[in-house]
């Protein structure tokens, strides 16, 4: 009757430790960062910012380069993790990265569309990702004055930043809305890392308000990078046109610079480089190691 007893124990302990539920493992935090909450006063939309600072930040008092990547939810660790890199083993100044992510609540898909674009196309059969919700664009005008009117004071208040050094760094979409920066009020950031611009987007609107700057000014105070996979290009057989199906994006952008430089702004420094053997997927790390040494200082 004892053995039985503790043959019956026994069991009990084996069955309560297999269902105890396992400790959870700890997530991966990046270190020196911070993600800060910010609701857009004009667009009534919550968002957040992600921040990495610099090893050295809290040992003195020096302002830094600041970055503004979008599509932080990906891009930021990888422009943090970059920059960090080039500042260890390739002598390059440190930065501030400030990290803009999708609207609170929104999907990623839903969030660049609406908040990148400069329009809403002329044809289109998009599908949201948001059930219940038509897809939405158009709005790049009012989020760049959020971006500037709101996100700015912020981290001018908050962080050790100098903002007469700002950048800022797209790809994709993202680089439309710097676009949409560059076109119309380009002394918003001191240098522009364009990677992929989706140039074809409404039947290659950008060019036309290229057009338009150009008709109206003499000059575009601006310091830009252009990056491209060479892999971004039509496939053989096919025709070219400003269609996302039929797109060359490789000779877009060579196309759009070709423009701006025979603008012969007084103040405009354009650099294009195409990343052989990458694709839209793959380059962005290359766009952005090449853009950031084209603007900042190094020591090596």
């Amino acid at each position: 009757m004892k053995s039985l007893s503790l043959l019956l124990a026994l069991c009990c302990l084996l069955n309560n430790a297999h269902a105890a539920p396992a400790t959870a493992p700890a997530s991966y935090v990046l270190e020196n960062t911070e993600v800060r909450d910010i609701h857009a006063q004009t667009l009534k939309r919550d968002y957040q910012v992600y921040v990495a600072l610099p090893d050295s930040y809290r040992q003195g008092n020096k302002r830094y380069p600041v970055l503004f990547v979008v599509d932080a939810n990906y891009a930021f660790p990888v422009v943090r993790n970059i920059a960090q890199r080039l500042n260890k083993h390739a002598g390059m100044e440190e930065v501030v990265v400030i990290g803009l992510s999708y609207a609170n609540g929104d999907g990623g898909v839903y969030s660049r569309r609406r908040d990148y674009t400069p329009t809403t196309p002329r044809k289109h059969d998009y599908r949201s990702d948001m059930p219940g919700r038509q897809p939405a664009f158009g709005e790049a005008k009012a989020y760049g004055q959020f971006i500037a009117g709101e996100v700015f004071p912020f981290i001018a208040s908050n962080y050790r930043v100098n903002m007469q050094r700002k950048v800022f760094i797209g790809h994709s979409y993202g680089s439309l809305l710097g676009l949409q920066f560059l076109l119309t009020e380009p002394r918003t950031f001191e240098h522009y890392i364009l990677g992929s611009p989706s140039l074809w987007y409404d039947a290659g609107v950008m060019f036309d308000r290229e057009q338009a700057y150009a008709a109206s000014h003499k000059d575009l105070p601006a310091s830009v990078f252009f990056g491209i996979g060479g892999l971004e290009k039509l496939a053989a057989g096919k025709k070219r046109s400003r269609s996302e199906e039929d797109a060359d994006m490789v000779a877009d952008v060579r196309e759009f610079d070709g423009k701006l430089k025979s603008r012969k702004f007084p103040n405009l420094k354009t650099r294009l480089r195409v990343f052989e053997d990458e694709d839209h997927a793959s380059v962005f790390p290359f766009v952005l190691t090449h853009g950031l040494r084209a603007y900042l200082t190094s020591a090596k």
